[in-house]
């Protein structure tokens, strides 16, 4: 997630209705790249075990090839590892999010910023509705 003075950018690439790459996945991916376990890349994120499992399993099942391969038993190899697949997908996501954050840092951003106040007038009440015209 990118975030530009009051923007905020998240890029999500989607596979039918779920969410096959995004912020946090990217992060995870990262974070299994160095730690070399999905267990330790979820304590390093701060995730339970199931949930990073979950999230590895859907990145699996979206793109045509494993973005992640496990090796489990209690040799030296076991662990988790990228594949070349998974390293690509990473870099190609992280090359997005660099285009978006330059797209968005443009023109159309600062016009748009100019118009936004400084901090969010207090909520109107339900006896005194604000409106825009009031204000004027």
């Amino acid at each position: 997630m990118i975030r530009i003075g009051a923007l905020k950018l998240k890029a999500q690439l989607f596979c039918g209705d779920e969410a096959a790459m995004g912020p946090g996945k990217a992060d995870l991916l990262e974070a299994i790249g160095r730690e070399g376990s999905i267990s330790a890349a979820g304590r390093a994120l701060g995730m339970s075990y199931r949930r990073t499992w979950i999230l590895v399993d859907g990145m699996n099942r979206c793109f045509r090839e494993k973005l992640v391969e496990t090796t489990p038993g209690g040799s030296s190899a076991k662990g988790a590892r990228l594949t070349e697949a998974g390293r690509s997908a990473l870099a190609a996501y992280r090359a997005l999010e660099a285009a978006l954050a330059q797209a968005g840092a443009g023109e159309p951003l600062t016009k748009l910023s100019a118009l936004l106040r400084d901090a969010p007038l207090p909520p109107a009440t339900e006896s005194q509705p604000r409106t825009v015209d009031a204000e004027l």
